[in-house]
């Protein structure tokens, strides 16, 4: 106990993975007077297909407007339209669920697995009815949803799955890396992600349509960064009309040059990046062992360990106790991503069911917490847990 009285040095959810490449580059962006979304930004998305393995990507200025665009995107193409009902996990970040009330879908929330906490993949195949027009899945704290199980459950010709990776970059079952699971994933590089671009969101395709509609969405809903010929749209060749002609209900959520640049270098490292995250996860997972009346999560395929969550189950100890203990270790402490989603009030906007019940949601909700892992070595602030 001695060593819970003494101060200690919190861990912080993040630290800054910069070094002088990243200044260099923001260097280079304000020495060109250029700002807004330029060859960077380009570069980057080029090289972030390369690494994710897909097609195309589109990038914005956060994971929440990537996951905006997604869903503005397949009602664009009529693939969604207002009261079609969404299947989603219970647990997840805001942002993945606003843009479904504000596009009027009818959202229908599942439990998740409480082991790896992802959505329930039993309850999923209870849930899916022939009202189901989508599933949003989400690859919780670094860890990718069994995409060979889901295959068996989804029809991908009757339903469209769109995959929120903000949580989970790098993150593969077998070969194939997390955000090549649907036909477009979303991705994070806000500061206490993998990797981070200041603020800063992708998109994932391999439908080149898909792709000229997020670019359209992207700025304005204009016509200006499409082909001359497309499916689409065709210019009419008169530079007058075409950079000011509007066709899809548009937003502006364009990125800067800095977040382009950043994120070329950041990409470099993200391979090394989540390998320390991975090492750190080892030891974590060796000390939580022999601790039984704590769960922590399951590991599906390879995680990238964007956290560590810790769920009390041992009923003499209080929520308020637990989190106590693990704050005075030294730890900075958060809930599970934001707990059971429809817990907020926010949910009196939505037209949602609940698929049965959310018991393990709601558990995670009530005695869950999640502390950092972070991109360089933390074992130090680790083996504090050893004594828990």
């Amino acid at each position: 106990m001695n060593s819970i009285k003494k101060p200690l040095n919190k861990l912080s959810l993040a630290y800054s993975t910069w070094d002088e490449k990243e200044l260099s580059a923001m260097n280079n962006v304000i020495s060109s007077g250029t700002f807004t979304m330029g060859n960077n930004v380009r570069e980057f998305e080029a090289n972030f297909s390369k690494f994710i393995g897909t097609n195309y990507s589109v990038m914005v200025n956060s994971g929440s407007s990537a996951n905006l665009l997604m869903v503005a995107a397949l009602f664009a193409q009529k693939k969604l339209k207002k009261g079609d009902e969404i299947i989603v996990p219970a647990v997840s970040w805001s942002t993945t669920f606003l843009p479904l009330q504000q596009h009027g879908l009818k959202v229908k929330f599942i439990d998740i697995d409480l082991e790896t906490l992802n959505l329930d993949l039993k309850q999923l195949k209870k849930a899916i009815s022939a009202k189901t027009k989508a599933i949003f899945l989400v690859n919780l704290l670094g860890n990718p949803i069994d995409i060979n199980e889901l295959n068996k459950i989804v029809n991908r010709e009757k339903i469209y799955i769109i995959e929120d990776n903000c949580e989970s970059l790098g993150a593969k079952i077998e070969s194939r890396r997390a955000g090549t699971f649907g036909i477009m994933s979303s991705h994070s590089f806000f500061f206490s992600h993998h990797i981070s671009t200041m603020e800063g969101g992708m998109i994932s395709t391999d439908d080149e349509e898909l792709y000229l509609v997020l670019k359209s969405l992207r700025a304005h809903g204009w016509t200006r960064d499409l082909p001359d010929e497309s499916n689409l749209h065709s210019k009419s060749k008169d530079p007058f009309y075409d950079m000011f002609n509007f066709i899809i209900p548009g937003y502006n959520v364009r990125p800067l040059e800095l977040s382009g640049a950043i994120g070329i270098e950041q990409l470099k490292k993200l391979d090394h990046l989540i390998k320390i995250r991975r090492q750190n996860a080892k030891l974590f997972n060796e000390i939580m062992a022999d601790k039984k009346d704590i769960l922590i999560q399951k590991e599906v395929g390879q995680s990238s360990w964007f956290g560590f969550s810790m769920i009390n189950k041992n009923e003499k100890i209080s929520p308020k106790e637990f989190r106590k203990k693990i704050s005075d270790l030294g730890f900075e402490i958060r809930p599970i991503v934001a707990g059971n989603f429809t817990r907020n009030k926010v949910i009196e906007y939505f037209d949602f069911e609940v698929f049965g019940d959310l018991k393990n949601a709601d558990y995670l909700h009530d005695n869950g917490l999640f502390i950092g892992n972070n991109s360089i070595d933390i074992s130090d602030h680790l083996e504090r847990l050893i004594d828990l």
